[in-house]
């Protein structure tokens, strides 16, 4: 499997699962009606930032994008956003593209990474964000409405990339 930064030409793959995660409403803070255009515009960054996608054999498998968490005095922290096609989750390509945009960060000289809003429903992102070095600073209670679940938390994890 191999990271590399998206093109524009990879959105007709990255669309599909981005679609059906966002409308699923269990993950991501997104609005479920996002249309293909809205979620284009938020996805597919345009550089220092960056959006990569996972592929194997030419298919796309999954897609990240990364960006400072705040801008001016707090643009030193990333953050970042994760998608995995369900039809290939559990081959390791969440923790590619995570190790990936940690790789990235560093290199860009951020100081850490922090992820504003994991539903802590969400175990997978959880375990792979903690096997990763994230730490949970908080849990803000009942802040994402899980369509099954009902109100959980949300997370803000925190990994620091200097000693």
């Amino acid at each position: 499997m191999d990271v590399r930064d998206a093109t524009h030409a990879d959105w007709p793959a990255i669309w599909p699962f981005l679609h059906a995660i966002v409308a699923a409403g269990d993950t991501f803070s997104y609005d479920e009606r996002m249309d293909e255009m809205q979620a284009r515009a938020m996805w597919l960054l345009d550089p220092p930032d960056r959006t990569t996608v996972a592929v194997e054999d030419g298919v796309v498998l999954g897609s990240a994008n990364m960006y400072p968490n705040h801008d001016g005095p707090g643009a030193h922290v990333a953050s970042g956003n994760f998608m995995v096609d369900a039809a290939h989750r559990g081959k390791g390509v969440g923790r590619a593209l995570a190790e990936d945009m940690i790789d990235w960060a560093r290199r860009r000289g951020f100081r850490a990474i922090q992820f504003n809003a994991v539903a802590e429903s969400n175990a997978a992102a959880v375990a792979l964000y903690t096997s990763l070095g994230f730490e949970t600073l908080a849990t803000i209670p009942e802040a994402f409405r899980h369509p099954e679940q009902g109100y959980v938390g949300l997370l803000v994890m925190y990994r620091r990339l200097t000693p």
